[in-house]
């Protein structure tokens, strides 16, 4: 009965059709499972839209769990197996009450059984299925394989050694055996191991907590007592050669250890931040041995990979590669300039921060301090015989306007760019204040991409999904038959996600005739979406929806990544 009023909910609402809910119906009866979960999978709708209507089904608040931050002593009072069978997970204590979500509060013989089991009254609140099991698996699971001990070593600790910045002989030290030293070797070590791609060092108000990101996902890796965060804090800004006393202004550092058992060096970049109760630590890992060069391996199909080498390899003209943050711009900016770093070329490049360092090529660090700013850099390389520049980011009008006018006087320019999608870009030019003659007579080509989560090897297993459901993420009925589903059941791996590593999807529009004489005209970037569309070039989607059919993503990778577009 619940179902069909979810179900009513959604309609009168204009969610989904009739015809969807009576198929979603169908599914969800022919699986065994909740309507809003069969929802979901089929893609009608997003996990928020769902979450919404569960509010309003069981009038009480929903919470997004899988968003939400979890104290340890509340997970304590309920045991993992209850919270997977129930489908149900404590979030929050106040006095005697215990604030718990539920797929489905209206359950009141798990409201008993939560009662009995950890003698607090229980206040519900609404989540999803998959909010909840995204949370069980971050807090009970991952939390768990992942905790670092604060006052043990792990036995690699003496095996670490700062290098170059502060000089600073971690194994050597005097104060190598304190708890401090250890715990931060530990965690550094740990997200080496991890492959993690940042590590975040957190003080709060009752707690103190460091999470990796690993494949895109913030994981907690431990919960060191919350007296410790100043001296952590600390440690990191000593081997970073930061100013230790400096806890009012954020700060940039640099470091690079070593591991001297597996002749291994590992930089990292360090940032820190003044917040409500004490300094916030981000530190950013930069492994050169997994920097991927090799354009061929970076994710391009194989038209898409002719074109950007046929664009990239012109002797002017600029080369503009978009995207949100962490999308993997840096790795094919810098797969382009290793392909055109030959003895003959002058290639220089003004960056900030400078991630890797390049063999061959000019690199300079950005310092707002002596006003060494992007313009300037610029300004500098055409005084510098260059023939390409990289500018790491085209952040206003004085850089773009350097930037195109080395682009028109004979030199290649490859930059980088915050927008959704190679169309938008034309947009943010001008509303910059690019003139669109300068955009349409020096722009060869714009490439937007982003990263998509790659299938866990280990834990891969055949998913059968119906042809509804590709039909409504943009799949041509004829295709339907090229595809072949995996998803990751989750193992320890890819720390119980199903997800290990990230593949690329890309976008590229190269200024075609017809495209040149859209954005003379200040066409929109819808309108140069649709041009897109009509030459054959590839959407962001219709890329991801390439790396669905082999089966290296999953569709909720997919829908995550990449905007639906009709026209594909």
């Amino acid at each position: 009965m619940l179902p069909q009023r979810l179900g009513e909910i959604l309609t009168k609402q204009g969610l989904i059709r009739p015809d969807q809910l009576q198929q979603a119906l169908q599914e969800s009866a022919k699986n065994k499972q909740k309507l809003g979960t069969t929802v979901i999978s089929l893609g009608f709708l997003k996990d928020s839209q769902i979450l919404r209507a569960l509010e309003k089904q069981f009038s009480v608040p929903g919470v997004d769990v899988s968003q939400f931050e979890i104290d340890q002593s509340v997970l304590t009072l309920v045991g993992r197996d209850f919270c997977e069978k129930n489908s149900v997970i404590p979030i929050s204590k106040a006095g005697t009450t215990l604030v718990v979500a539920f797929s489905d509060p209206g359950n009141l013989q798990t409201r008993d059984d939560l009662r009995f089991i950890t003698k607090f009254k229980i206040q519900p609140v609404v989540s999803t299925d998959h909010s909840i099991g995204l949370a069980i698996e971050k807090y009970y699971g991952g939390m768990n394989r992942a905790q670092i001990d604060f006052n043990k070593s792990d036995g690699m600790d003496s095996d670490v050694q700062a290098v170059e910045t502060g000089a600073l002989d971690v194994g050597n030290d005097n104060a190598s055996d304190a708890p401090i030293v250890k715990f931060v070797n530990g965690v550094l070590i740990e997200a080496i191991r991890r492959k993690a791609s940042d590590i975040h060092f957190e003080p709060y108000e009752k707690k103190f907590r460091v999470r990796l990101r690993i494949d895109g996902n913030l994981i907690e890796a431990a919960a060191p007592p919350i007296s410790s965060g100043p001296a952590i804090s600390a440690r990191i800004k000593i081997m970073s050669k930061m100013d230790i006393a400096e806890k009012r202004r954020p700060q940039d550092g640099r470091l690079k250890i070593k591991l001297a058992k597996e002749n291994r060096e590992m930089d990292f970049r360090v940032n820190t931040i003044p917040t409500l109760f004490g300094e916030k630590v981000v530190m950013r890992l930069l492994d050169k041995s997994n920097l991927q060069l090799d354009m061929t391996k970076l994710g391009f199909e194989v038209d898409d990979l002719k074109l950007f080498k046929e664009k990239i390899a012109m002797p002017q003209g600029m080369i503009l590669i978009t995207g949100p943050t962490g999308s993997g711009k840096t790795v094919t900016v810098y797969s382009a300039l290793s392909e055109l770093n030959q003895g003959d070329v002058n290639i220089s490049t003004a960056e900030d921060p400078v991630e890797f360092n390049l063999e061959g090529i000019n690199q300079v660090q950005m310092n707002k301090d002596i006003d060494l700013t992007f313009a300037e850099a610029l300004r500098a390389f055409l005084r510098q015989d260059p023939d390409i520049i990289m500018v790491g980011e085209i952040r206003d009008l004085e850089t773009a306007e350097i930037s195109f006018k080395a682009a028109s006087t004979g030199h290649l320019v490859v930059s980088t760019l915050h927008t959704n999608d190679a169309p938008t870009t034309v947009t943010r030019l001008t509303e910059m204040g690019v003139a669109p003659y300068l955009i349409t007579s020096c722009v060869n080509l714009v490439v937007a991409q982003r990263l998509v989560g790659r299938v866990c090897e280990s834990c891969k297993e055949a998913l059968q999904v119906p042809d509804q459901t590709l039909l409504n993420i943009g799949v041509p009925k004829e295709d339907i038959p090229k595809y072949t589903l995996f998803k990751g059941k989750g193992c320890s791996t890819c720390n119980g996600s199903g997800i290990k590593g990230r593949l690329a999807i890309f976008e590229l529009m190269p200024m075609t005739s017809k495209i040149s004489e859209m954005v003379l005209k200040n066409a929109s970037a819808a309108e140069l979406r649709n041009a897109c569309r009509e030459l054959g070039l590839k959407t962001l989607r219709r890329s991801a929806l390439l790396k669905l059919m082999r089966g290296q993503t999953t569709i909720e990778e997919v829908l995550n990544a990449s905007v639906r577009d009709d026209g594909l």
